[in-house]
């Protein structure tokens, strides 16, 4: 039976981008899409309701909310988290999490991945990168993780990535190529965007369907622990 299309509204705040997106299935209803390393706090709420205006839709209109939980900046995964959230809260509609990998190596065609390894990589500083890699299988629409997400020292990046054909994603493209870890093995860093899309976040939500009732609301995927640091020396609780 063919899945009932679903009005979602999609957010992005984790990395370098504030990415929001109002889709009825296929068809993109509204969007927006800047990038920004600050100030999502202020900008994201007010570009949601000017795309909630421009598709002329309501909250209680949509079917579900869709937000990037991660890895990325600290700050700016609490503010997308607290608000889809809220809208989620406030509309009685589920909330679901979608990952800053799994989105990134979603936004790869499949003819664009032409056989070879999706590796999407995140600069996580402190020469660290977050990464997981995925492939196209068996026809399926979008590509599927082979293995867990996670927070790599690019010194193991050589043992991590193996000898296959790669096609690099993100903003820790550029670290490994740097670092010298890609030298002798096949590879192509994409010119895609380095940042979610809130499209794609969309589209994820939509394959993987509504949450049972009763589903915990999405938390946040750091991978390590913030950068940041309460006074005292003391590390941030994660958002619950």
């Amino acid at each position: 039976m063919t899945q009932k299309a679903m009005k979602i509204l999609a957010l992005d705040t984790a990395l370098n981008a504030c990415s929001v997106a109002l889709v009825h299935g296929p068809d993109t209803l509204a969007f927006h899409n800047e990038e920004r390393a600050r100030g999502h706090a202020e900008t994201l709420l007010p570009i949601i309701k000017s795309l909630m205006d421009q598709a002329g839709a309501g909250f209680q209109d949509l079917d579900m909310i869709a937000v990037s939980i991660g890895p990325g900046t600290f700050t700016g995964l609490r503010i997308g988290l607290a608000a889809a959230r809220g809208i989620a809260i406030a509309s009685g509609k589920p909330c679901i999490g979608i990952t800053t990998l799994q989105a990134l190596a979603a936004s790869v065609p499949e003819d664009l991945a032409n056989d070879r390894l999706i590796v999407p990589a995140i600069d996580a500083r402190r020469k660290e990168i977050y990464i997981q890699t995925y492939a196209y299988e068996d026809g399926a629409p979008l590509p599927k993780a082979c293995n867990d997400a996670q927070s790599l020292p690019i010194s193991d990046a050589q043992t991590y990535l193996g000898e296959k054909p790669l096609l690099i994603i993100g903003s820790g493209g550029a670290l490994l190529k740097e670092a010298g870890f890609l030298n002798g093995k096949p590879f192509e860093i994409s010119s895609l965007d380095q940042n979610p899309d809130a499209r794609i976040i969309a589209a994820l939500a939509h394959a993987r369907g509504q949450p049972d009732i009763g589903s915990l609301p999405p938390a946040p995927l750091y991978l390590r622990g913030p950068d940041a640091k309460l006074p005292g020396g003391i590390t941030p609780p994660n958002l619950a």
